[in-house]
């Protein structure tokens, strides 16, 4: 099964599942308890601290929920704060998610020092809904803008090409796995 988040970010190929950790969770917990699908494929854009660029095709199956007090000392938590469903040696870039876009372009290149290079506000809730309900899942994402002053502006500026190179390229993974 294919999902995304929704609002305006949807595909014709993809069932939106809501924005941000709370909405996906709720409504991917309800799919799965109801109809569970056999693999769980989330895409969506991301915004990259700063390795990726604009327009970046990344597929990862790790995803963290770390805030950005946790970089600045200011901040722990008790609980596991990174899933993965990569049985592979392949390393993952890792995907952070919160419901905050991270604006503050020093503070947040720091994320790329725990390995972790993108952001998209469900990924981690799709993973740990994919591993409470023991579904392989991944993500793809297509980078719209850099962790900055200009994130949101860059993100609605760069959105509509994100979606059409996201779905030119699920549509050639999808081709290439069913030639197998």
């Amino acid at each position: 099964m294919i999902i995304c988040a929704g609002n305006n970010e949807t595909f014709n190929f993809a069932q939106p599942m809501g924005v941000g950790l709370i909405e996906i969770a709720m409504n991917l917990t309800r799919l799965c308890l109801f109809d569970k699908p056999e693999f769980i494929l989330f895409v969506g854009s991301a915004g990259s601290y700063g390795d990726a660029k604009i327009f970046d095709i990344i597929e990862s199956k790790t995803a963290s929920n770390i805030e950005l007090a946790f970089l600045s000392n200011d901040a722990y938590t008790p609980l596991d704060n990174v899933v993965t469903t990569n049985e592979t040696d392949i390393k993952d870039i890792v995907v952070n998610s919160s419901n905050y876009i991270s604006t503050n372009a020093s503070l947040s290149k720091n994320f790329l020092k725990f390995g972790v290079g993108i952001e998209n506000m469900e990924f981690f809730a799709v993973l740990k809904i994919a591993q409470e309900f023991n579904i392989p899942a991944g993500g793809v994402f297509c980078i719209t803008n850099f962790t900055n002053t200009n994130a949101h502006e860059d993100f609605l500026k760069n959105q509509e090409e994100s979606k059409k190179l996201l779905t030119e390229h699920v549509k050639k993974r999808i081709k290439e796995l069913t030639k197998k």
